[in-house]
């Protein structure tokens, strides 16, 4: 349900942890740590993006939006952090998670929704707005929620269904 006075797109970014517990509830450190391809991520790697993503570019971004005029915001650099992700324990990736988006979301609640139309220049986007940029990161854990919950199908379900699963086109 949308607020009218404060910003949209909080209620979903402050479910996805939830959301993701469940999706986890029944993976064991191996199935965390399986990849459905090499070139894909694991539950634990994409875990230790969120992490990562959720102090270093979301909060950063947030508090460079209310703090500067026209701040300007490089591209996200995910990738250069790819060697973190593999070593990362699941668990300890989704606590950390977890916190920062209790944090968060907190924060973003005491903004009044004027805030939304914050603006900053992003090199590659251009010009956006704080309620932008708050849709784009419901869009990211839309996102990462689909891809955990592929790999969860392919690795806990898939196989054990049988015949019945046959039929199923998994992308994990």
């Amino acid at each position: 349900m949308m607020q009218e006075e404060g910003l949209d797109g909080l209620d979903l970014l402050e479910a996805t942890p939830g959301i993701l517990r469940g999706l986890m509830h029944e993976l064991t450190p191996e199935d965390a740590a399986w990849k459905p391809a090499p070139d894909r991520f694991s539950v634990a790697e994409v875990l230790a993006h969120l992490a990562q993503g959720e102090g270093q570019c979301y909060r950063t971004r947030i508090d460079r939006f209310l703090n500067e005029e026209m701040p300007e915001f490089e591209p996200d650099d995910a990738y250069i952090h790819l060697d973190e992700y593999r070593e990362a324990d699941a668990a300890d990736s989704f606590d950390h998670f977890e916190e920062q988006r209790e944090s968060n979301i907190a924060f973003l609640r005491t903004l009044p929704r004027s805030a939304g139309e914050r603006r900053a220049m992003h090199t590659k986007d251009g010009e956006i707005t704080l309620q932008q940029m708050l849709h784009e990161w419901a869009m990211h854990d839309l996102g990462h929620i689909r891809q955990i919950a592929e790999v969860v199908r392919a690795r806990k379900h898939w196989r054990q269904a049988g015949k019945l699963g046959e039929s199923y086109k998994l992308q994990p």
